[in-house]
């Protein structure tokens, strides 16, 4: 039979790797939501955009929380894993430690990062608007110059918190150019403000969770 009756031919070992080299997407543009109280919001974010940097497109992640603590090292395994990786970035403009957690941190301090971190988004955006989206970026380019996906990591647990105001992420969301995909995740309240304004949304519900049961957070799952 022909490659036509049977369908493109397949490799018998299975998938195969191949280098990765700037692209453009074809269908890029949605929003996505991940919110919820269970793990794994961050994780399918960050496994999403590898998947999508795999395929040469320009990903960046900009972190509103997730600064040290004293349980949690600064270096998380996902920095080495972004720094490994052509055409991903990342930059964390959170403060040490999470709010209300009564870590000692200050108030002001954190809504400080969070406002200058949703200013950072609106550059992002920006200079990805003054981009042409439709060739491929250069891998090595700083995210100002433009992305493909940019994930807003916890900015929708920020908004919860009160550090940015909700009306402030609706209006990020409606900033986006047409064709880059915005992710934005966090949060154990719906955030109903943005929802009628994303194309997908996933909540993330806890079942059960080590951490109730006693145990800290473990380097390679939860950093």
């Amino acid at each position: 039979m022909s490659d036509d009756e049977t369908g493109p031919a397949r490799n018998a070992a299975g998938p195969t790797a191949e280098p990765i080299t700037p692209s453009a997407p074809e269908s890029f543009g949605l929003v996505q939501v991940w919110w919820g109280n269970g793990k794994g919001k961050t994780t399918a974010a960050l496994g999403m955009a590898t998947r999508a940097v795999g395929h040469g497109y320009r990903v960046h992640l900009l972190q509103f929380m997730k600064g040290g603590t004293g349980t949690v090292e600064d270096v998380r395994g996902e920095y080495n894993a972004i720094a490994a990786l052509p055409g991903f970035s990342y930059e964390n403009a959170g403060h040490y430690g999470w709010h209300g957690f009564m870590d000692g941190s200050d108030d002001d301090e954190h809504q400080a990062r969070a406002e200058g971190a949703l200013e950072r988004a609106h550059e992002i955006l920006a200079g990805s608007a003054a981009a042409d989206l439709s060739e491929p970026l250069a891998a090595d380019g700083p995210p100002e110059d433009g992305v493909n996906m940019l994930v807003v990591d916890e900015i929708l647990y920020a908004a919860n918190r009160g550090l940015v105001d909700p009306g402030d992420v609706v209006e990020l969301v409606e900033s986006k150019p047409e064709d880059l995909e915005l992710v934005l995740t966090g949060g154990h309240e719906e955030p109903g403000y943005v929802v009628d304004h994303a194309d997908l949304v996933t909540e993330v519900r806890k079942q059960k969770h080590p951490l109730d049961a006693g145990y800290p957070a473990r380097k390679g799952t939860e950093y």
